[in-house]
């Protein structure tokens, strides 16, 4: 069984859902306190024991890059403040993991964008983790879905219980439990019409693949929205080879959310070593006017 070491990142989207903040920044660089989001992703990965991470960006996505990169002239202000940890955290940021990018040359769907990392993944299994999904406990996601793929070999999805409204926004799985917080996965839609929901287990943010989904992509038609989705791959995977779904623990948050992206805010600044304390003081405070 190959170990998983690399992972695919797609951050191509606009950021529609998040105008105007999302015109000039990527959304994945919106902070959560004092991190963007892609920070908290990349991490996880790392946590997990990924080395090798591709971005799949598009244009007007640069910051990406420069936040991943050295910083020469703000290091050395740093160091000239006598500002050590800060410019340690800073440094680090270049040294997290092999992270190297392609441009999706155009938006044509999220199976469309991990096309793009063909070459990076060669015939290894890979994980992706989306762009938009911030997901925070202390057993990274990706980590809990590569233990699953080295135990039964197959593809694996990162599941959770959603509401029937939120389920059409989503996919629908059909899945059977085989033990604990794992099931067996045989079928899959993409934003099911209320008469074609499988069940409330949708896929949310995290998926480790092995390298036939390429050829799976590669005669995949388009479809929900005209794009080229990745979950119509996984369907065509699922019901061919089986795959497994981990609901997994942690808190996930949607950063191409507006109502997400404050809540991870909030819930992260909670538990803040820097400003936990005062944040409290003030939340407690504020709920008394509400």
């Amino acid at each position: 069984m190959q170990k998983v070491r690399k992972a695919v990142i797609p951050a191509a989207g606009l950021g529609t859902r998040v105008l105007p903040a999302s015109k000039a920044m990527p959304k994945e660089m919106l902070p959560i306190v004092d991190k963007p989001a892609i920070q908290y992703i990349v991490e996880e990965a790392v946590r997990a024991g990924i080395t090798d991470i591709l971005i799949i960006t598009n244009r007007g996505k640069e910051l990406l890059e420069d936040h991943f990169d050295r910083a020469p002239e703000l290091e050395e202000r740093l160091l000239a403040g006598n500002k050590q940890e800060v410019y340690d955290e800073v440094v680090s940021l270049a040294h997290l993991a092999n992270i190297c990018y392609v441009r999706q040359k155009e938006t044509r769907g999220l199976g469309h964008a991990i096309s793009c990392a063909k070459a990076f993944v060669g015939d290894e299994p890979f994980a992706v983790l989306y762009g938009d999904d911030v997901i925070i406990g202390e057993d990274p996601a990706c980590g809990q879905l590569i233990r699953a793929y080295e135990e039964f070999g197959k593809g694996v999805v990162g599941v959770k219980e959603v509401s029937e409204e939120a389920i059409q926004r989503y996919s629908s799985l059909k899945v059977e439990p085989i033990r604990d917080n794992w099931f067996s996965c045989t079928d899959m839609i993409e934003k099911p019409t209320k008469d074609k929901i499988l069940s409330l287990y949708s896929i949310l943010g995290r998926c480790v693949l092995p390298p036939e989904i390429f050829d799976i992509l590669d005669h995949t038609a388009p479809g929900a929205g005209g794009e080229i989705q990745l979950t119509d791959a996984m369907c065509t995977l699922a019901r061919r080879d089986g795959m497994i779904a981990v609901d997994f623990t942690g808190k996930r948050y949607d950063m191409g959310n507006k109502l997400g992206i404050m809540q991870a805010q909030v819930e992260v600044a909670l538990n803040h070593p820097e400003i936990g304390e005062g944040f409290r003081a003030y939340l407690k405070k504020i709920a008394k006017t509400l």
